[in-house]
């Protein structure tokens, strides 16, 4: 049984991070088909070809320390450093065997790599 998010977090909307809905509807299917964490959670970590890189991950707990988006149907928490890195942010998906994926598009980065994977600002 999955436990319920700890932590109450500050709300937040869909001008720090948006998913379209194709990224919303496969992260409700991922959920549910891996019985994986009913949340999402998105921060930026350092490395990557151009120094700082996405990281998508499903949790069932959040901190007050966290900042969480309903968007697309799905409880999105981000932390308070990666919001800063994130403001803006729309998050896509295809299912293209090619270039397929999660992709960011984010006002931010000043650069980006061809992978779309990482950036730097």
């Amino acid at each position: 049984e999955k436990t319920a998010p700890t932590g109450t977090p500050m709300r937040g909307d869909e001008r720090l991070v948006r998913l379209t809905e194709s990224a919303g509807a496969k992260c409700s299917k991922l959920m549910e088909a891996d019985s994986v964490g009913k949340l999402l959670r998105i921060s930026i970590t350092g490395g990557g070809c151009n120094g700082l890189s996405y990281r998508l991950k499903f949790v069932d707990t959040c901190s007050s320390a966290d900042i969480e988006v309903l968007s697309a149907g799905v409880r999105v928490v981000v932390d308070t450093r990666s919001a800063l890195y994130l403001r803006g942010t729309v998050i896509d998906y295809s299912d293209n065997l090619m270039a397929g994926g999660f992709k960011f598009t984010n006002p931010n980065a000043k650069a980006s790599c061809s992978c779309g994977e990482s950036f730097s600002v």
